[in-house]
């Protein structure tokens, strides 16, 4: 039997947020509801419209929600002066694959945005949410900003083993999370952006990865198929950080912060205005 526990892992969630401290105050921040009923919350920087993002958070599929990265959202939002759409997709395992994929489609459909973010679990949907509009030939974002995604539901990439035991984000962990949102092994690499047959035509991409993060080698990977298929990619891997070092690290790490600001920097310099 599993040691992890949904209910648990989403408290828990919700308990350390309320240890963090807020983000930046903005001028608005509305929450919406989407035309299917999902939660949504819009952030804007200023009176005047900006470029719009929408943000898909992270969590093993299974966990975290708007209020878990409403700072992360609040900070995005002025530090690369955007409008920020978060989305509080469906989670697994009462609504595994393809469910949350479904939901940030129907988003980003409707929203039509400039860009899709995306962190962990987050990064995954957006990578496979722009392979379905590309595959509908309907609109698609501009550019998909990906933040230690998951990529490889097969978890066979090197460094799970090599980073998975004490830095955060465990390999065991990372086998839990896939069975809740694939519970069929057999199905798993045909649903891993890695492994998709074709990657052209996707948006231009921000790949950051971490050096401790057992996610690394397949977000690595996925930039250089990216690259090969043609697709325009920014790729970096930071040194030093471990998994999740956009959820608040730059609150106690120089070494994070000096991250964020590489993040946003790109980010700004990549939105179309």
């Amino acid at each position: 039997m599993s040691r992890y526990i949904v209910s648990e892992l989403r408290e828990g969630a919700r308990k350390r947020n309320g240890t963090r401290a807020k983000g930046p105050d903005l001028p608005h921040v509305e929450d919406l509801t989407s035309s299917s009923g999902l939660p949504l919350r819009h952030y804007r920087p200023s009176a005047e419209p900006r470029p719009l993002v929408v943000f898909l958070h992270g969590g093993g599929w299974v966990f975290c929600d708007l209020e878990t990265h409403d700072r992360t959202c609040r900070r995005l939002a002025q530090e690369c002066d955007v409008e920020v759409l978060a989305v509080d997709y469906r989670l697994a395992p009462e609504h595994p694959y393809p469910a949350a994929i479904d939901d940030a489609v129907e988003v980003l459909r409707r929203a039509r945005p400039v860009a899709v973010v995306g962190d962990s679990a987050g990064g995954y949907l957006a990578t496979m949410a722009c392979l379905r509009l590309r595959d509908e030939g309907g609109p698609s974002p501009a550019v998909q900003i990906l933040i230690c995604p998951n990529t490889d539901l097969t978890l066979s990439q090197p460094s799970i083993a090599e980073k998975g035991t004490g830095y955060g984000l465990d390999a065991e962990m990372l086998a839990w999370f896939a069975a809740q949102w694939m519970p069929d092994p057999a199905r798993r690499r045909a649903a891993s952006p890695l492994h998709h047959p074709d990657l052209s035509g996707l948006p231009a991409a921000l790949v950051v990865t971490a050096e401790h993060d057992a996610l690394r080698d397949e977000g690595d990977a996925y930039a250089r198929r990216l690259a090969e298929a043609g697709v325009h990619v920014t790729h970096r891997c930071e040194p030093g950080l471990v998994h999740g070092f956009i959820q608040g690290m730059d609150l106690t790490s120089a070494e994070a912060a000096a991250a964020h600001e590489r993040i946003f920097a790109d980010i700004r310099r990549m939105i179309p205005r």
